[in-house]
């Protein structure tokens, strides 16, 4: 089933999600402590991901240009902050959190990333679920962190997970003849950079539009098949 890996990877994130509900009493101070050092990982990873762009970075960096220009057409982020906003009108008996800043967060940092892409991949091609079920591991451990501090907006973020790697996997059975290892690749190093982007908006050192820079991942993965 090319969408069991998926399905886990949304559980997670709920279960996550409740759990960081329910054990909220961590000191402030622990929090922000713990999410400083979350925010550098994300930030290591994303450099070791983009750094991996070798002959491949001006196309990421055309990639971004692109990206840019139709994220910011489309207004992603801003249609994500405004379903946000929409179910924290629908949920505000949950809690007193910024539901629809913890869902645009979690969001992007569920969604961008070589493993939510390749472990789809793999799900699709394979019917290998591994990559995703370690990425459910990660997934459920931050989001009993970031729910105890952002509300329980993170677990909606589940919904996008499903979509986004559900549609990549199924994808992935239709279109295995064009999904080569240099197309991924591209594609991971542009979601690299998106990463470090992220992690900048957790460190709170500058805030990166990083919704409005999804497409860049899609426009990476189309211009590197016609160069092939």
């Amino acid at each position: 089933m090319a969408l069991w890996g998926t399905i886990v990877n949304a559980l997670a994130i709920i279960a996550g999600a409740v759990l960081g509900s329910i054990f909220q009493r961590i000191p402030d101070k622990m929090k922000q402590t713990i999410i400083q050092g979350l925010g550098l990982s994300v930030l290591v990873i994303g450099m070791t991901l983009a750094f991996k762009a070798g002959d491949d970075l001006p196309w990421v960096i055309l990639s971004l240009v692109i990206g840019a220009i139709i994220g910011e057409l489309v207004d992603i982020e801003g249609k994500l902050d405004a379903v946000g906003r929409f179910a924290e009108r629908k949920m505000t008996r949950f809690g007193h959190g910024k539901i629809s800043e913890a869902f645009v967060f979690a969001s992007l940092l569920y969604c961008v990333g070589a493993m939510a892409i390749v472990g789809a991949l793999e799900s699709g091609l394979k019917a290998d679920h591994s990559v995703l079920y370690t990425k459910s591991i990660l997934d459920g451990f931050s989001a009993v962190i970031f729910t105890s501090t952002m509300g329980i907006g993170v677990a909606i973020s589940a919904i996008p997970v499903l979509l986004y790697q559900g549609i990549i996997a199924l994808s992935a059975e239709w279109l295995r003849e064009f999904l080569s290892q240099p197309v991924i690749a591209v594609m991971s190093a542009t979601g690299g950079v998106l990463i470090m982007g992220i992690a900048l908006n957790v460190l709170e050192i500058r805030k990166i539009n990083v919704g409005n820079l999804l497409p860049a991942i899609f426009v990476a993965g189309i211009l590197k098949w016609f160069l092939q």
